[in-house]
């Protein structure tokens, strides 16, 4: 083998092994947020408190990766990528087991709050070292992935969480993501290497790095962007919140029947990625983006319809569900790639926006389908309907995908 194909062997080696570090960072988080989820039944005995409460340890979750990502992805920008993905790793580590061990709800939702904001550095520093490395499709497509990994994450937890809830209590899943937070540290240090090199860090300090957002906000399309991915996340934590309960209560599945729902529906999602990146580069992104939320709006819609005409049969309920998670396998990359191309002069505040919009209205979302007391399949699918229907309003009056991708408007920036 020659010197020159050696050199691009080793390259791609290089590559693979950091795109497999980066779906473990943007995956860790997800699996926290939901790999617990149907063990809620067990944790409100342990706990002796409500199902409401234990929903909110997500909502504290989702609170800390919004916060987290808000602050890390800027202050990235000045200090680095790879100094804070050890240390959010490490922390998300430690933190895991604070949660383990927690001895009441108010312990344990404290706990939740500071592992998400640990967990956030995974997913907003890696999209930032994504944008760092490569830009146009190979960015899309590489975003892709990482969304494929980020959506498959969330439903692929709920059966990883079951089949450990075969063999103990709901404690053991937070032993297991201590133990997967040790292994990213050793990744990290492995195998991912500083993206940012010294001379295009941002000066200033943090006021000056957090302050880049400024003109991010001022970007009507980025905003809007932002507003589609962050409603429709709040449909997909609504379902997610309300599933447990909707499935193991109302259709009288076990903790490991409903996880293997979940497998089902994430077939959808990594279809649709699958998908997204075989169009991407020969699709404009804003017709994915259309695409991805009127297949949400539509699934949602008939499942409102067919719950409250007393048709929502086990079958038709898993159904919509699954098409529910095909559509937000599109909305996600294709209004992710968007975001940072919008903000690719500042590509860590931007991934901090994204991650902030995200969890803001995916933690405002997740008890809402308990919020009068008992969650039921039709208050489930109201919550998701109301939040695509959202995304919906934001993609219409500020993203408009008919527009050409990535184009910014001077007049929303202020801009001559």
């Amino acid at each position: 083998m020659s010197e020159q194909a050696a050199g691009s062997a080793s390259l791609a080696t290089g590559t693979v092994r950091l795109v497999i570090v980066l779906g473990g960072l943007s995956a860790i988080s997800p699996f926290a947020t939901d790999m617990y989820a149907p063990g809620f039944p067990e944790i409100v005995t342990s706990f002796g408190t409500s199902g409401t409460a234990v929903q909110l340890s997500l909502t504290a979750c989702l609170i800390g990766l919004a916060i987290g990502q808000v602050v890390l992805g800027p202050v990235s920008d000045a200090l680095g990528r790879r100094r804070l993905l050890l240390a959010g790793s490490g922390a998300f580590a430690g933190l895991s087991l604070v949660c383990a061990l927690a001895p009441s709800i108010a312990v344990f939702e404290v706990a939740r709050l500071l592992q998400g904001v640990a967990g956030s550095a995974g997913l907003v520093i890696g999209r930032a070292v994504i944008s760092d490395r490569y830009a146009g499709a190979r960015a899309a497509r590489q975003l892709s992935t990482l969304s494929v990994i980020g959506m498959t994450a969330p439903v692929l937890a709920p059966v990883a969480g079951g089949l450990l809830l075969g063999v103990g209590s709901w404690r053991l899943v937070f032993v297991a993501l201590a133990g997967a937070g040790l292994l990213l540290v050793a990744a990290v240090w492995a195998w991912v290497p500083e993206s940012l090199p010294v001379e295009r860090r941002r000066r200033g300090g943090p006021r000056t790095v957090l302050a880049a957002m400024g003109p991010l906000v001022r970007r009507r399309a980025l905003v809007g962007n932002l507003l589609v991915v962050g409603c429709a996340l709040g449909a997909l934590f609504a379902y997610i919140t309300g599933s447990p309960f909707v499935f193991q209560d109302g259709y009288g599945l076990s903790p490991t029947a409903y996880g293997l729902v979940f497998a089902t529906n994430a077939v959808g999602t990594v279809l649709a990625g699958v998908l997204f990146g075989a169009l991407a580069g020969r699709v404009r992104l804003g017709a994915l983006l259309l695409g991805g939320v009127a297949v949400t709006v539509a699934c949602a819609l008939t499942l409102v319809v067919l719950l409250g005409t007393g048709s929502g049969a086990f079958g038709a309920t898993w159904a919509c569900l699954f098409g529910l998670t095909f559509g937000f396998g599109l909305v996600l990359p294709a209004s992710t790639t968007l975001v940072l191309a919008l903000g690719s002069d500042a590509p860590g505040a931007a991934s901090g926006m994204l991650g902030g919009a995200q969890f803001v209205l995916g933690a405002a979302a997740a008890p809402l389908p308990g919020a009068l007391g008992r969650t039921t399949a039709l208050s489930m699918a109201c919550v998701v309907l109301a939040c695509v229907l959202l995304s919906t309003l934001a993609l219409v009056a500020l993203a408009r995908p008919w527009r050409d991708d990535g184009e910014d408007e001077d007049e929303d920036d202020g801009e001559g």
